[in-house]
This record gives structure tokens, sequence and C-alpha cells, in this order.
């Protein structure tokens, strides 16, 4: 891990980076006055919500909420860490990442590693398209019934049968061939020379959230074994914590649903070919909870694809044993069986994309759990409920506490006619990850009725208006009640103080480590209900009623000091103020 990333870095690469840009890689912006504005990828929408402002340096949604800087949206729209994030925008910039002088050395950079595997990519699919022997390739890709705009789409490319293609096209000098090693694309020999680890076969790109090629999956043309062959363990490629698909997913539109979890590359393909989008695929293990994970940050529903025999639906139990950890409130999953001798690949060229798309079609975890265990144990007799419920009660015990759990609960009481103990409650601990799971944008709104706070609105206005700060210049000298509300207010003042022309997005970012980011969170995502024009009149009337409740507090607390000493009751007539 490396040490923390100066602050001051931080605030001159935000000053440096354009927001439109960044945001408008993904987003289609058009000019709306000073600002511009687009269809909100967080949420659907018809008429757009979204807006990204140049002078503030901020994006905001008055549809959903969501809301930051520039390194903000990469992490929320592409799931990044904050490093990461940083480390995108300021490649873009071509600005070497700083850290403070405190802390370890950062960690090594990958970037050669990163760009050999692009190199690589762009070598596979160039000899598919120009290579003596490409027909094999190109005739196998349209048996499958691929066209060469989802084989673009994809970036697939072809390994000739030779063993040292790559190695010629790629490893230059000795240096470029220990890197071709490192990357696993080249095997070394005994004699010292170098082997390409690919041959034969239709390659398919393994591209991680941020876009990069981290690795490579090869599918066998004829007949061989293995069928599919991955690439190994890279510093820049763990299996446990890819999916073959996931960057198409998520740069495919607005975000979707819910995410199919199917078997191979093909089949992503396939489906992708028929404008089923939302598919991804594990890299020749068993799905894990590092992968699971990852789709959760995205979507709040996760359906397993396996075929509908005997080996399917042991996948499929497996899979039910993995993710049962994860549901977290709000979170589901759910399995599409197909019929016998299918995959993906041909029930859609069969049967179109209706199947995979109607939740109809879907098997609820709930019902498959159920049934599986149902034909474990006979629950017409007593001793067959007994057996019920000792086979459920360690699944249902890996489900975090929340409504799916007690559910699952009250149902296996029901089908046992008795009362189920189910004893002390498994904490949740999401599965180790290089990247801490970001919550998606804040989607915050005030409960119906509930009026926010003087502090919340006084934040709020300040946070997206910084210039507004001198109107609360009498603020600091009062001694404002102690809550994390009036800490938040005095802190941003204090930074504005520091830096007066902070943007937006500096001032969020300088307060991303601060324990009251949870709640500059929860207040950006309240709705700004009034038009800018309105602001400063707003918060110069929140100051002033801030300072007139100060006031009244301030008199009652002499008023009742008075009295405890005199032991008098005194009449209250009235706060000054009032």
């Amino acid at each position: 891990m490396a040490g923390k990333i100066a602050q001051s870095f931080i605030d001159d690469l935000l000053s440096r980076a354009d927001i439109v840009e960044v945001v408008g890689r993904t987003v289609t912006l058009k000019k709306a006055g000073r600002d511009f504005q687009g269809l909100c990828p967080f949420h659907n929408e018809k008429t757009p919500s979204f807006t990204v402002s140049p002078e503030k340096q901020f994006y905001h949604c008055f549809g959903c909420g969501a809301h930051g800087s520039a390194i903000g949206f990469l992490m929320n729209h592409d799931s990044l860490g904050f490093v990461e994030a940083v480390e995108d925008l300021a490649g873009g910039l071509h600005l070497a990442v700083q850290y403070e002088s405190e802390g370890p050395t950062p960690t090594a950079n990958y970037t050669p590693l990163y760009e050999l595997m692009t190199a690589a990519q762009a070598c596979y699919a160039r000899l598919l398209r120009e290579h003596p022997t490409k027909e094999r390739a190109v005739e196998y890709l349209k048996r499958r019934g691929l066209t060469g705009a989802v084989a673009k789409t994809f970036g697939l490319g072809y390994a000739p049968a030779g063993w040292e293609t790559l190695v010629n096209q790629l490893g230059v000098d000795a240096a470029r061939r220990a890197q071709l090693v490192d990357a696993g694309l080249a095997v070394p020999r005994d004699n010292g020379t170098f082997y390409d680890r690919f041959r034969d076969r239709i390659i398919f790109p393994i591209l991680d959230r941020r876009g990069r090629c981290v690795g490579l999956g090869g599918r066998i043309i004829d007949q061989g074994e293995p069928k599919y062959l991955n690439s190994p363990e890279t510093p820049i490629f763990r299996k446990r914590q890819e999916l073959y698909g996931l960057h198409y997913v998520l740069k495919h539109g607005h975000r979707p649903e819910r995410v199919l979890v199917v078997e191979g590359y093909m089949d992503v393909v396939a489906l992708a070919q028929h404008r089923v989008n939302n598919a991804v695929a594990t890299l020749g293990t068993a799905t894990t909870g590092e992968q699971l994970e990852l789709i959760f940050r995205h979507v709040t529903e996760i359906v397993f694809c396996f075929d509908g025999d005997n080996a399917g639906r042991r996948a499929a139990w497996r899979a039910l044993e993995t993710v049962l950890p994860l549901l977290l409130e709000g979170r589901k999953a759910g399995f599409l069986f197909l019929p016998q001798g299918q995959d993906p690949d041909s029930l859609v060229r069969s049967e179109g994309a209706a199947r995979f798309e109607s939740p109809e079609h879907i098997t609820p975890l709930s019902t498959f759990l159920f049934d599986q265990l149902a034909a474990r144990a006979d629950t017409s007799s007593l001793d067959g409920r007994a057996q019920l419920i000792a086979l459920a009660r360690p699944l249902i015990g890996k489900v975090p506490v929340g409504p799916f759990r007690q559910l699952l609960i009250q149902h296996l009481e029901k089908i046992a006619q008795t009362r189920v103990q189910m004893g002390q409650a498994q904490s949740f601990s999401p599965p180790a990850n290089p990247s801490p799971p970001r919550a998606l944008p804040s989607r915050a709104t005030p409960q119906a009725g509930r009026v926010p706070s003087l502090l919340r609105r006084a934040i709020s206005l300040l946070v997206h208006q910084p210039s507004l700060a001198p109107l609360a210049r009498d603020l600091p000298a009062i001694d404002v009640a102690l809550n994390d509300e009036a800490a938040l207010l005095f802190t941003l003042l204090e930074r504005l103080t520091a830096n007066p022309s902070a943007q937006v997005g500096t001032l969020l970012e300088s307060l991303r480590d601060s324990p009251l980011w949870p709640l500059l969170e929860e207040v950006m995502g309240l709705p700004m209900l009034l038009d800018e024009t309105q602001w400063e009149a707003e918060f110069s009337g929140a100051i002033e009623q801030l300072l007139k409740q100060r006031q009244r507090q301030r008199y009652r607390r002499l008023v009742s000091e008075k009295s405890r000493l005199s032991g008098v009751d005194h009449e209250l007539p009235g706060a000054p103020g009032v």
C-alpha cells in the first residue's frame, strides 16, 4: 500500500483537471448556461437533471442527489478506490502522484506491465486481421455466430499456431522478454529462449474496471486441451478479483438492474451480440466472494446462469453458499437454469434475448435454497423436519442480520412447524480486496415532512457556493452548541478562510479523510430546492437565525442559572431577538 497522498497534490490535481472532460467520457453533456447538463449515469431518467459545473469543478444530480468532484466521479462511476481514482486522473494529466514524506514508500510501478498487456492485445487483434492463417480463426468466430463488430468491441484476437509469434513481435531485447514472462505472455525454456503461452487460440482480452488489459483468455480453435487457457497470476492480474466483461457492462450506457454471471467468455460475447449487455464470466474458477462483492458495488441483484443438469445445480449450490454472507439489506440473488444441453451461447441464438431479460425465468435464491433442502429431508415426518432445521440453520446463519434473514427464518419455521433458534448472528465481513468497496453515490433525501436543520441548510449552501463564507464571518465568534453539524460548518469556514478561492470539488476532497465526511455526504445529498440566485439570501437568513437561536439559548441559560442560585422561579418574558 502506498503512503498517504499529499493533500497539496490533490488540490493541485483538481485545479488542473477538467471535470467536464472527465464526466464527458461517459456522459453526453450539453452546455446549459454556465454549466453542462446531461442524463444522470447513476439513475434512469428521461429529462436531464445531472449538471456539471466547470467553475466549481463539481457535479450534482438534482434527481438522485449524486454529487462530487472529478475524483469522486471516478470513484462512484467506475467503483475505483480513492488512490486508483487519483492515479487515473493524474495519469491523464501526465502527473506523478506525490505522497507525504511520512509513511511507507509507494508501491512498485506496474505501468510497464499494463503497457505491455495493451501492446499484446493490439498485436493479437492485428493478427486476427492480417495473419496468413487468420481464416481459421475468422471461420470459427462466424460458426459461433459472431460478427466483426462485436469482435472489435471486445477486442478479440488470434494467436497463431507458431511457438514464438508474440515473442518475436514484442520481445525486442532481453529486458522486454523478461517482461513478457512477468506478464504471463511468454514461458522460458531451459536453453534460455522463450515461447508464447497462447498458441492456436482465439484471444479474449480481460479488462479491469478501469479498462486496462490485465490478462488474456484463450479458446482453442480446433480440438485440444485445455479448451480454455487463462493468463497466470501476475502482479496486475488476480483471477479471484476480476470478471470478464464487467468493464463492458459498466461502460454500456446506464447501469443494468441486475448482472448475469455465466461460465465462459464466449457466452458473454454471444449474449452481447444479441443485446444482452449485462453478462460477466468468472475466469476459470468457481465464483468467489471477491467477484460477487465487486458486482454488488454496481447493482443490487446478481443472477447466476447455469445448465439445468446435475452439474449445473451443484455449481449453483456452491454459488449460493458463496453469496449468502454478502446479502446485505437491499441486495438479492437468483438463478437462471437453462434447458438440458443448452448454454447461453446456443440458447440466445435459438430463442433470442427474452429468456435472459425477463424476471419470470429467474428462480429466487430462497426458492432454490428450500427446494434443495426439501430434496434432502422428508418434511412429512418429525425426524425429517428436524433434519431440515439442522441443514438450514448454518446456511441461514451466514446471511447478514436484516429483513431477508428474518424472512428465511420465518419460512423455515413454517415448513418445520416449530420455532427455530438461530443462535448468535454472524457479522458480515466483506472479502479481502485491494480496493475497499465504495458506496454508490449518495442518494440521501430528507424524510417526508422533515425540514433540514439550520446548520444543515447552511452547510449545504456553503459547500455548493463557497463564496458565501464571508457572510458567516460573525459566526465563529459564538459558542454554537457542540455537535457534528456545528463542527462541520466551522471546519468548512476555516478551510475557506485559509483558501478563499477554493472550488467545490477541492473543498470536498480536503475533508474525505475527516470523521465528518459521512455527515458531509449526507448533507450534500439534500436536494437544492432554491434557485441559485436565492442562495445568498437563504444563507444570510440561516446565519441570522443561528445567531438568534444562540442568543435565545444563552438567555435561557442565564435565567436558569439565576433561578438556581436564588431558589426563585423567574418568568421568561421572551428571549432577545425573538
